[in-house]
This record gives C-alpha cells, sequence and structure tokens, in this order.
C-alpha cells in the first residue's frame, strides 16, 4: 500500500517551520529587532520552498506557521537569554538571504547554521573586559571623575565585565549577576579612588558600573514597539528595568558597605 502523501508532507512542513524559527531564535537571541529576526524566518521559509502564513515573536517563545498548497502547519519554539553578538547576527542575516535565493536544503541550513554557532569567532574575555573597563573610565571622565579615579574605575569595570561573562556563560539569572556585578565593580571603582585620594568617589562608583546599561535593549524596545510590536518592545523595556533596579541595589551595598551616604 503507497504511502499517504498528507502526513509525509506534514513532516516537510514541519522541519521548514522548525528550521525557520531556529534562525528567528538565533538572530532574537543575538540582539536583532523583531522585524529582522521575521524576515530572517520569511526568507528560509521562502528558499526552501513553502509559505509563510504568520509569525508571532515573544520575549520567552515565539511561533510560525508555514503553508504549501492547502497544507499548513504551526510550530513554536522556546527563546534563550537574550543577548548581543553582532557578529553571529551578521552572519546569520547572510544565511537567510543565500537560502531566500533557494538551491538549499533543510539539512544544509541546519548544518551550516550549526557551523556558524560554532565557529563564529568572539573576542577573548580579556580584551573584552579591558576594552570595556576602558570605555567605563572614559565615560567616567565625561561625568566628571578625575584623573586619580580614573585606574579604579577601569580595574572595577574590567573585573566586573570579566566575571559578568564567565557568570552569564555558567547560566546564572541575569538579575542575580546584576546585583553581584554592581556590587563588585561599585566596590572597586569607589574603594580604589579613595584609596588614590580621588575627591569623586560617587561618580567612580557609577561609572565603574556603565558596563551593565543595556543600550542595546533599550534602543530594541523602543524600535520593536514603533515599528508595530508592542508586547516585544514591552518585555524588552520591562527586563531593562528589572536590570537597573537589581544594578542600582548592588550600588547600595557597596556603598553601605564603604560608609558612604
Amino acid at each position: 500500500m503507497s504511502e499517504d502523501p498528507v502526513p509525509l508532507k506534514h513532516r516537510e512542513l514541519e522541519k521548514i517551520a522548525m528550521t525557520a524559527l531556529r534562525m528567528a531564535r538565533v538572530l532574537t537571541e543575538c540582539g536583532a529587532r523583531v522585524r529582522v529576526a521575521q524576515q530572517g524566518a520569511a526568507l528560509v521559509v521562502r528558499g526552501l520552498g513553502v509559505e509563510t502564513v504568520g509569525i508571532r515573536t515573544g520575549y520567552a517563545s515565539q511561533e510560525i506557521t508555514v503553508r504549501s498548497g492547502e497544507n499548513t502547519i504551526t510550530r513554536m519554539m522556546s527563546m534563550g537569554p537574550h543577548g548581543v553578538n553582532h557578529r553571529l547576527d551578521h552572519a546569520m542575516r547572510a544565511l537567510a538571504v543565500r537560502v531566500s535565493k533557494g538551491g538549499m536544503s533543510v539539512e544544509e541550513v541546519e548544518a551550516e547554521m550549526d557551523r556558524l554557532i560554532k565557529e563564529t569567532p568572539r573576542h577573548p574575555i580579556w580584551l573584552v573586559a579591558f576594552a570595556v573597563g576602558l570605555a567605563c573610565a572614559a565615560f567616567g571622565r565625561l561625568l566628571g571623575i578625575d584623573w586619580l579615579a580614573f585606574g579604579p574605575v577601569l580595574l572595577g569595570g574590567g573585573l566586573g565585565q570579566g566575571a559578568r561573562m564567565l557568570l552569564i556563560r555558567r547560566g546564572f539569572n541575569h538579575y542575580v549577576v546584576a546585583t553581584v556585578i554592581a556590587f563588585m565593580a561599585s566596590f572597586i571603582g569607589g574603594f580604589g579612588a579613595r584609596l588614590c585620594g580621588s575627591a569623586t568617589v560617587n561618580l567612580a562608583m557609577m561609572a565603574a558600573i556603565l558596563l551593565l546599561v543595556p543600550g542595546i535593549p533599550v534602543t530594541n524596545a523602543q524600535t520593536d514597539v514603533m515599528e508595530g510590536y508592542p508586547s516585544m518592545g514591552s518585555a524588552r523595556a520591562v527586563t531593562v528595568l528589572m536590570v537597573m533596579i537589581f544594578a542600582t541595589t548592588g550600588v547600595l551595598l557597596a556603598e553601605g558597605l564603604l560608609g558612604l551616604d
């Protein structure tokens, strides 16, 4: 007896739907806007020979409905931690454009995504930590810290960024990490500035935690709302607010330990 083509078609549709969802998920986790992530998924669907009916992108999950003729299928996928990775983001965008031109199978697209996730280079932690610490100190100067506080802020921001990356890679809660890093960076910056005789200890503590300011999520939250995705934009805005609340808690703990008002 020949195999019923409808279940077979649905299985193929499911593979395509899950591949498109994976593209959207990786883009979102790398810091892309909702529109970019959905366009990436739509390009994959089109390149694999079917039609997109609808895509929903949320902060914790996403779903897509694809169609081929009279057959449709809807699938959902959970979202991982949101971060920022511009190299992988742009590599995935380029892959989506390649897939949209046709000629690639689902298996080939999945294999290419696996390769990009595995092989896209990252800067070493020490380099990122130093660059972030230097940025915190430079912005601190713009905020008004004196030169005596420059070194302690660089040290606090750099060590804070290094510890932050290690904790996040080990799966610690982002809000707990924000509190711990804010305490650590502000304490190092403030204590070091005091030892160096700085007259801007409080400003040094603030400058040392500038690494926690979620600039890209803030921008994405505003852009998502303006582009017609208020749910995702609101979720991102709430996340930003929560990070700032927990970071403030860490700074207050450090100020209490240092005996500052």
